[in-house]
């Protein structure tokens, strides 16, 4: 199964505090290598000027010192040299954005969870630093205020209050070692970015080629599940959560698989979800329960457009019984011509060949079918469960209880049922190695593309050389069945040779 890079981001309001957790064996009983592209005194002075700007701007909330990633690595980096690797991961990230880091190599206690924390500076350190003079003497209040007249830092006595200053003119009043802020690092893009450059750096080095990793896409029609820390005070939270996401997703599959339009899924999912979420954030504030029903909502939009699919299929499937019947009745026997007439000594043109997609087109058919089928299955026990909900329904009385308790059981059975069922869906394709249904059904489609063109250069070259190529589906299940028996018939050959020699 394709698993998705794990890479998370967060804010550091204590700095120093971090840096001595993540680097400390005292704290990290697998810490395994620390690297370091400054010296430490630079993240002294960093917090100190991020504090000091903190308080300028007057902005309430906590000041953020600096930004830490988590990076997920697959468990056969632990092969590689410690520190070796730790340091290609932290240079990495210096070269792309041209900050300073403090990285640490890790596992957790259980040894199941390889990781990197690396913490960045949002700030570049100046060449030079830049100094103000006072023109006259200028004056700070306790908060490091400044103040127009010196009456307003001086107590009743006239003597200068505690914590506060006088700066005398001619002296520094500010002096700036670093830059400003880079704004890129607090973009929703920069993680997506930060993202697809670790992966493809990991997958450079990953050895086996089932472990390499792919980057969630975010605008796509899926909806991200949220990893569970250790401790995590929200986990009951994150786990619900999770299962109406995991839920949208396998009505996503559905859709994908019935024919809805990708268009349409996407249009959905940013109506009745994204859209709603924003405002309900901008309106309320952070409400995690809300998110569940605006899910709710939008499968149900989901499932209105797999049921319209169905019942288009159903009527088209009837009239096309209507014309088959129609045009066997009204059929009439056609002399066959023999168009085929081929010059003498002229060269056969080549048959067409097939490519790789054409090749899996077969493979690619069956895993389609079983996922259809499962689908088709799906939608009938949904319909059995709607009929039953309406029987339900419409049995009113004193005497019906029993009946009643009897189809509350079943639909209780058929409901467990289609979940299962649902859960399935998308197990059929990663069985076969792909990440989900939507990433099967983009080699599906475009495999039958081609096959589609090579079906058609092959009628040609049938029709201009009178050769005959039986290529078809049903052609190669009848090879394979006739190998199976060859081989079935061989092996008896050799039990019926054993038992004359017993």
């Amino acid at each position: 199964m394709v698993r998705n890079s794990f890479i998370q981001i967060s804010k550091l309001p204590n700095l120093k505090g971090r840096i001595s957790y993540i680097s400390s064996k005292a704290t990290q009983e697998n810490l395994y290598a620390v690297y370091e592209t400054t010296d430490r005194k630079f993240w002294t002075e960093l917090a100190r000027c991020n504090q000091e700007e903190f308080k300028k701007s007057g902005t309430e909330g906590t000041c953020i010192e600096a930004r830490e990633l988590i990076i997920a690595l697959p468990e056969s980096f632990v092969d590689y040299e410690l520190d070796k690797l730790l340091k290609l991961f932290s240079e990495h990230f210096k070269q792309s954005y041209g900050v300073e880091c403090i990285s640490a190599l890790h596992h957790n206690k259980r040894k199941t969870n390889y990781h990197i924390h690396l913490i960045f500076s949002e700030r570049k350190l100046l060449d030079e630093p830049v100094e103000k003079i006072a023109t006259r003497n200028m004056f700070y209040d306790e908060n490091g205020k400044h103040v127009r007249t010196k009456k307003e830092i001086l107590d009743e006595a006239g003597q200068l209050r505690g914590g506060c200053k006088i700066i005398p003119k001619g002296g520094v009043y500010e002096r700036n070692l670093f830059t400003i802020k880079d704004s890129r690092f607090k973009g929703d893009s920069f993680l997506d970015e930060v993202k697809r450059s670790y992966t493809d750096l990991i997958n450079i080095y990953v050895k086996d080629d089932k472990q390499k990793l792919k980057v969630f896409d975010r605008n796509g029609v899926y909806l991200p599940t949220k990893k569970i820390g250790k401790n995590n005070p929200k986990a009951e939270q994150i786990r619900t959560d999770n299962q109406y996401r995991a839920m949208w997703n396998q009505t996503v599959d559905r859709a994908l698989i019935s024919g809805v339009p990708e268009r349409q899924i996407l249009e959905v999912k940013q109506s009745e979800i994204r859209q709603k979420v924003k405002a309900s954030i901008q309106k309320l504030g952070r409400n995690p329960a809300l998110l569940k029903s605006l899910i709710m909502t939008a499968i149900y939009a989901l499932e209105l457009l797999i049921g319209k699919v169905f019942k288009m299929a159903s009527q088209k499937a009837d009239k096309g019984i209507e014309m088959v019947a129609k045009a066997e009745t009204e059929q009439t026997p056609v002399k066959k011509v023999n168009t085929f007439a081929k010059a003498q000594n002229e060269p056969l043109p080549e048959m067409p060949k097939k490519s790789v997609l054409v090749s899996k087109f077969y493979r690619l058919e069956g895993i389609y079918q079983k996922l259809d089928e499962q689908n088709k299955a799906i939608y009938e026990r949904e319909q059995q469960l709607i009929a039953l909900g309406q029987k339900l329904s419409e049995m009113k009385g004193m005497f019906k209880g029993k009946e009643r308790k009897q189809l509350q059981e079943q639909m209780e059975q058929l409901q467990s049922q289609i979940e299962n069922m649902k859960r399935y869906l998308p197990t059929i394709v990663q069985g076969y190695g792909y990440k989900n249904v939507k990433e099967f059904l983009a080699e599906y489609k475009a495999s039958k593309a081609e096959y589609g063109d090579y079906r058609k250069a092959v009628a040609e070259w049938e029709k201009l050389t009178g050769e005959k190529v039986d290529d078809s589906f049903k052609a190669k299940l009848q090879q394979k069945q006739q190998k199976a028996k060859e081989q079935n018939g061989h092996i008896n050959h050799h039990k019926k040779n054993d038992r004359g020699a017993r």
